[in-house]
């Protein structure tokens, strides 16, 4: 990511956001990571950071705080550590043994369903693996305090052991002695004292003869001695060896320890850094509790959708002082990009332009944003600022001069990803030069798609960009009324700089105020109330027209939903008409079994000619009602003829008919190139090219209506619900019957009675046993004697 110019991070201020970082930290190198900061372009980098400081917060929120504590840097221990046979001091081992403690409790932190609730911080522990032998071997040498364990090793507690045993016995004979020497006057009021790491006694010099021992000192006017007594010397001696054998078996355990760790020197430097990364990360966390921050939607482009932004600093400080800070909106996106921000000075122009660079910083850093979560926020490549005094002695160059190096600077790698941030543009030469150079390199900007917002009170840049598409003009808002600076953010209006007004509160005098007024002329005034309205009008404009493009949506989707009702209205109409048909067939079916029983009556009174003339009237009429059904089914059940899509695979719960006439039904399994039908009662196999995908049929009240289908019309209109099976041998009679109820439960007939005589009952058996195959039998049963008794079966369907 490339920052222009070299001193941008304290333009922005972001260095005085990393001092706030720092402060929070427990070690130094998470400091010194905080203050090299790392800005990254790519958006998975920037979310993952994000995500993790976010979690921190929540959990920080919560009070479900990740155990962290001080820690010292160990990269020069773990350099010596690597030298075979090198033993590190107690301190270096205390520092090591501090990052394996505070890496032990991260890693018992994450266990259980932290995992899941903190998905972004588990991830940078998951690739470990915790070596928890480590930090027990240093706890068995050093104890909670850093000082080495009287039990570290058992040579180390018998050593020690014997050193109290000694100092018990040299505190009894000294007392001892002191007691005896004190009795004949001896001794000093003083008693004791200690000289090169002996206890002696504090004698007078002309006593010092009288006492057996080593002098080991005087004082500085010669009137004492102090004398170890001969008694105590051998004791003395006894506990310096001791001394000596217990420093010889701390050397040996400590060295021990370090042969233990050498070879896991590398693991125990991934700790380390991951001390370090989660320390920076509370950091972030504890200071985006301060400042409010949230971690706004971000997109892999150049966009702003700031809502409710707050300059980090500026809240901080106003915080402490029990002052409220004005939040601002922002949104640039699309072909709006650049922001041209007038007002007053004073006004919070500099602020509100601080912020969002300072907000852009903080996001490709992996920071939270003082912000409302529902902000968005884009990536930028390039961020540029121009911000300050610019004067350079070492290169020589002025203020004006050195901003236009800047310029220069920017111009040259500006770009589609690049933001600018210009403080009072033009400034420091001429007005009239000055604005000329600024809106030049504006429009040059503007050409090169930049993202920009930048500060000005040339009315010929705000003209500008009024003129310029991919420009806005914004302003701070002032109260005339009071003379004061609201700091709230307008965009789509340039602001008056109101000099004169603010001049007048100042204090400056009426005449003086007046001769400047004489000068300017109302020129300058009546052009910045022009702007004003003229952009007023554009944006009252722009916001008729946005409105009219969404009614345009609304009618478009109005449109459809008034064509798929109609289609779905026509469909019900004549799906009405095929049930009213249908049900037509079906009479007629009735009335056709009626008419055949009168063609058996007639024949018994041999007018057979009127009967076969009647009955192919009603045939006729049964033929043309079954012509109009397939008709309105065609209607219903084939594609529009505008419709030209592809026909659709056949699926598992489709509802299908035959290509060849208008049997219906609905498909419950596919075998390779056969599909499994259900039509009625009935199921099928059926070639898929003799099938074709329809709608779902309407449900209409008659549960018991016909279906269309020519063939099935004929059956309706033919079919006799009585079959005689007398006389016949078991494979035909069952073969008859089997196909009697089948055409039953196609013809949808209520009632059937089958003829099998009683003989050895061995017919009427087999017409039970048929009959338990079917679901749609409701009851069997035999009429009166008189009707046929056990010589005839009656089937009611359901």
């Amino acid at each position: 990511m490339l920052l222009l110019p070299k001193d941008l991070l304290e333009k922005l201020e972001y260095t005085k956001v990393v001092e706030l970082l720092v402060k929070e930290c427990y070690g130094e190198e998470g400091r010194e990571a905080l203050r090299q900061p790392i800005f990254e372009t790519k958006i998975k980098w920037i979310e993952a950071r994000l995500h993790e400081v976010s979690e921190m917060k929540r959990a920080l929120e919560h009070n479900d705080r990740l155990p962290m504590g001080e820690y010292e840097p160990i990269s020069e221990d773990l350099k010596y550590l690597e030298i075979e046979d090198y033993v590190l001091p107690i301190e270096g081992l205390q520092r090591v043994g501090r990052v394996l403690l505070l890496s032990r409790d991260i890693f018992m932190f994450f266990q259980g369903e932290r995992q899941t609730i903190y998905p972004y911080l588990f991830e940078q522990v998951r690739p470990f693996q915790y070596e928890a032998g480590l930090i027990d071997a240093i706890e068995r040498v050093l104890d909670e305090r850093g000082e080495i364990r009287p039990d570290a090793s058992p040579q180390l507690a018998k050593i020690r052991s014997s050193i109290g045993a000694k100092q018990k016995e040299l505190d009894k004979q000294f007392r001892f002695l002191a007691n005896e020497y004190r009795n004949r006057g001896w001794l000093t009021d003083n008693v004791e004292s200690f000289r090169n790491g002996r206890r002696v006694l504090s004698v007078p010099a002309e006593h010092k003869r009288k006492i057996r021992g080593i002098i080991h000192d005087e004082s500085a006017t010669g009137k004492t001695a102090f004398i170890e007594p001969e008694p105590i010397i051998e004791i003395n001696n006894d506990i310096f060896d001791l001394h000596t054998d217990e420093r010889r078996e701390i050397y040996r355990i400590l060295k021990e320890l370090c042969t233990t760790l050498r070879p896991f020197g590398e693991q125990i430097q991934n700790y380390a850094a991951l001390v370090v990364l989660f320390d920076a990360i509370q950091a972030k966390a504890r200071l985006a509790i301060q400042m409010r921050g949230n971690m706004p939607k971000v997109l892999d482009r150049s966009h702003f959708h700031i809502q409710m932004g707050l300059h980090p600093l500026l809240y901080l400080k106003n915080r402490q002082l029990g002052r409220e800070t004005v939040p601002f909106d922002l949104t640039l996106k699309g072909n709006n990009r650049i922001l041209i921000l007038s007002g007053p000075n004073a006004g919070g122009k500099s602020i509100t332009m601080k912020s969002v660079g300072l907000f852009q910083l903080m996001l490709q850093a992996g920071l939270l944003l003082p912000m409302d979560e529902t902000s968005e926020m884009g990536i930028f490549h390039e961020i540029c600022a121009d911000i300050g005094d610019q004067q350079s002695l070492e290169d020589d160059l002025s203020t004006y001069s050195s901003r236009l190096q800047n310029m220069r600077n920017f111009l040259e790698h500006a770009g589609p990803r690049t933001l600018v941030v210009i403080d009072e543009f033009g400034s420091g030469t001429d007005p009239q030069i000055g604005g000329a150079i600024a809106e030049a390199i504006l429009y040059e900007l503007n050409e090169l798609k930049s993202f920009g917002i930048i500060t000005t009170h040339y009315s010929n840049l705000k003209i500008f960009g009024f003129k310029t598409e991919g420009i806005l003009n914004g302003s701070m808002l002032f109260d005339k009324e009071q003379l004061a600076p609201t700091y709230q953010l307008r965009v789509g209006r340039p602001g008056s700089s109101y000099a004169y007004e603010i001049a007048q509160k100042s204090g400056l005098s009426k005449k003086v105020l007046n001769y400047a007024r004489k000068k300017t002329g109302k020129n300058e005034k009546a052009v910045d109330e022009l702007l004003i309205d003229l952009q007023r009008e554009k944006q009252e404009l722009e916001e008729e027209l946005a409105k009219n493009k969404e009614r345009e949506k609304q009618l478009e989707k109005l449109i459809r939903n008034y064509e798929q009702l109609h289609t779905d209205l026509e469909f019900k109409r004549k799906r009405l008409r095929l049930d009213e048909k249908e049900l037509e067939l079906s009479k007629a079916a009735k009335e056709n079994r009626a008419l055949d029983q009168l063609i058996k009556e007639i024949r018994q009174e041999k007018n057979l000619e009127k009967a076969i003339e009647r009955v192919q009237e009603l045939k006729q009429e049964s033929i043309q009602i079954s012509e109009k059904v397939e008709e309105i089914r065609q209607e219903i059940y084939e594609e529009p003829k505008f419709a030209h899509a592809k026909e659709k695979p056949i699926r598992v719960g489709d509802s299908v008919r035959l290509r060849t006439g208008g049997a219906t039904g609905r498909v419950e399994a596919l075998q390779k190139k056969q599909a499994v039908v259900q039509m009625g009662d009935m199921r099928m196999t059926i070639q898929l090219r003799d099938l074709l995908v329809v709608k779902d049929p309407l449900t209409v009240p008659d549960k018991r209506r016909a279906s269309a289908g020519p063939d099935h019309i004929e059956a309706v209109a033919k079919f006799e619900n009585k079959l005689d099976i007398r006389g016949m041998y078991m494979e035909e009679a069952l073969k008859k019957v089997e196909e009697f109820v089948d055409k039953a439960l196609i013809s949808n007939a209520h009632q059937l009675r089958i003829l099998h005589g009683k003989g050895t009952g061995a017919l009427k058996n087999l017409v039970r046993q048929k009959l338990k195959e079917y679901k749609a039998v409701q009851s069997v049963s035999h009429p009166e004697e008189e009707q046929g008794g056990d010589g005839v079966t009656v089937i009611d369907l359901g």
